[in-house]
């Protein structure tokens, strides 16, 4: 591109330089998924369950104070993907977990 292109910037609503909006961090789209108490989840993370939760379609309940290791973040700034024994596909919410130091 040469400096002669413009490219419409949604993020300000301004023509801007193709050269200035290449600089610019693409960091935009990271969703930032918090724990109960604040913490910044990431994948790979272990948490710990702060409420007793009943799992729909396993006919269990995990305890409060089940730990979970090896968290995935889906994308959604709300809900983990993660595995426990006996039950596949298992999604939490991020407001009933605390990440586990």
């Amino acid at each position: 591109m040469s400096d002669d292109d413009y490219i419409y910037d949604e993020a300000s609503g301004e023509w801007m330089p193709a050269s200035q909006v290449a600089a610019a961090p693409a960091d935009d789209d990271a969703v930032v998924v918090r724990d109960a108490v604040g913490n910044v989840l990431a994948d790979g993370d272990q948490v710990t369950l702060i409420k007793d939760l009943t799992v729909k379609g396993a006919g269990q309940t995990l305890k409060r104070g089940t730990l979970i290791k090896s968290i995935r973040l889906t994308g959604d700034a709300q809900e983990i993907d993660c595995k426990f024994d006996g039950i596949k596909g298992l999604v939490l919410r991020a407001e009933f977990v605390r990440k586990r130091a």
